[in-house]
């Protein structure tokens, strides 16, 4: 991953690391709030030695001095310098434990000994420090002093007192709740990391190139209307579900360049990722084009065409395949354009057996000469084999991903299966994609929709209009032998379907 690919990462989880950051600062001020009051006293001593005072000798003591004092920094914490000051002050305490309260510093080419004493209570700090301060001035005398007899060369004198601190040295709060949001902050990005790596759905165009070079034919953003509108004409124009199918059309006749596949079936790994709601958009924005399309529900386990339409589903593709009608009859036209619609019909106890019979394929190809586009909705492929059948049918497939709906693994195991049976992968469409955040896929130069009407927009307003939904219209479409035939369910506009070619009684 480049710095990028992390970035993304802290963006996405960006709440999770801000959570993660706040329980250390709550963690921190609750070990400051609960920590017992501890307070620091220190005495500093000089170190000299005593000579005649010449120029010479003065360096010579000086040298002495400066090699000497760390080794008097090592006595501070020994049983020697202790115990008398435990003797003193009549402590609790063994010379090991006062040794854990007691430090002993001394800067660098110096001769300044600095005793720090840490206790619970300020004035018995103190009181230590200053025991331990004569305590070592009597021990280093008594270790100096010739075995001949005399004096010892080196004195130590106090040239701070050790006095009754007025504020505690820790907890440090300001300290406590740095450290603790800063390992908070830590700990977040780590788990944010391990949650990316340990996740394997596709969230982006990044994680379907790990898996796929196949074409982007189109990124569909995510749009919290979608389940109760659907379809783009119930958007505006310019709204930016609108002009995602637009480029979804565009893209797929580039894909498309050399004009053999259009026959076209828009298939999904697993139900739930929009496949059916990108097949019917995307007949609708081929027929805006002026091209005549038949939008055909081939899910005859959960077809929802016919709903998202407001048509007549009982009548249609299984109706044609069991030769119950001629398919002319059967086409249901939609909204100002050249769309027509063959439903699913019944749903049978038997779809892969109609699917993958030659009835089925005879079918496709009538509608594939009758109609500049055939666009035809599949079942997902994992759960069942209906769409890995139909593919064998058809001029090209387009697969829709679910963003955060699918993961790797069963995107993997979906192009796997038709590659199995040769099917003509003509790209992938990224639905339900973020429109803000780590994860879009838009670049913002979209129109706001119109303002509504009694709480409906003006384009979703004008779609109800120019299609009613449940009128009852007496029309009729032409069949084979010339003659015309009314059709008993529910259109949305007048006009005659394309001639489908001389039929088979299935």
């Amino acid at each position: 991953m480049d710095l990028r690919d992390y970035l993304r990462i802290l963006r996405r989880n960006w709440t999770i690391i801000v959570a993660f950051a706040l329980a250390g600062l709550l963690l921190g001020g609750a070990v400051s709030l609960f920590s017992k009051p501890t307070y620091t006293a220190e005495t500093q001593l000089f170190v000299a030695i005593q000579g005649s005072g010449t120029v010479q000798e003065l360096q010579q003591g000086n040298t002495f001095t400066q090699a000497r004092v760390q080794s008097y920094v090592k006595t501070v914490v020994s049983p020697v310098v202790l115990q008398p000051v435990i003797d003193t002050l009549g402590l609790t305490l063994t010379a090991e434990e006062l040794a854990g309260k007691v430090k002993a510093r001394t800067d660098v080419n110096t001769v300044l000994i600095s005793i720090a004493v840490e206790d619970s209570s300020p004035v018995q700090a103190s009181a230590i420090a200053a025991a331990v301060g004569d305590s070592l001035i009597k021990a280093v005398d008594m270790l100096e002093k010739p075995k001949a007899g005399g004096t010892s060369p080196v004195s130590l004198s106090v040239i701070k007192p050790a006095v009754a601190p007025l504020y505690p040295s820790a907890p440090n709060t300001r300290l406590d709740l740095i450290l603790g949001m800063l390992t908070g902050t830590l700990l977040g990005v780590g788990f944010a990391l391990l949650r990316t790596t340990l996740d394997a759905r596709i969230r982006n165009e990044d994680d379907l190139r790990q898996v796929t070079e196949s074409p982007l034919l189109g990124a569909i953003s995510y749009d919290q209307d979608a389940e109760g509108r659907p379809l783009v004409t119930q958007h505006a124009p310019q709204s930016p579900r609108a002009e995602a199918f637009r480029q979804l059309r565009t893209n797929l006749q580039f894909a498309n360049v050399t004009g053999t596949a259009n026959t076209v079936l828009i298939t999904s790994s697993l139900p739930g990722e929009g496949k059916s709601t990108t097949a019917t958009n995307l007949a609708i924005a081929l027929a805006q084009a002026g091209r005549t399309v038949c939008l055909v529900d081939a899910d005859l386990r959960r077809p929802m065409v016919a709903e998202y339409l407001g048509l007549e589903r009982n009548a249609g593709l299984t109706t044609a395949l069991v030769g119950a009608a001629n398919v002319n009859d059967l086409l249901q036209p939609w909204g100002d354009d050249e769309l027509y619609v063959l439903a699913s019909g019944q749903i049978p106890p038997n779809p892969s057996e109609l699917l993958g019979s030659s009835e089925m394929q005879h079918l496709i190809e009538r509608l594939g000469e009758a109609f500049d586009t055939v666009i035809i909705d599949a079942p997902p492929l994992l759960p069942v084999t209906d769409a890995a059948v139909l593919s064998q049918h058809v001029g090209g497939v387009v697969l829709v991903v679910g963003v955060q709906k699918i993961k790797r693994h069963d995107l993997e195991k979906s192009l796997s299966n038709l590659r199995l049976v040769e099917a003509n992968l003509l790209g992938v469409v990224l639905n339900r994609v973020p429109a803000k955040g780590a994860d879009a896929y838009n670049y913002g130069y979209y129109s706001k929709e119109l303002p509504s009407k009694g709480g409906r927009s003006v384009a979703a307003s004008r779609s109800r209009r120019a299609h009613p939904g449940a009128a009852e219209l007496s029309s009729e479409l032409p069949r084979e032998d010339g003659t015309r035939t009314a059709v008993p369910w529910p259109r949305h506009a007048t006009g005659a379907a394309p001639e489908i070619g001389a039929s088979r009684h299935f």
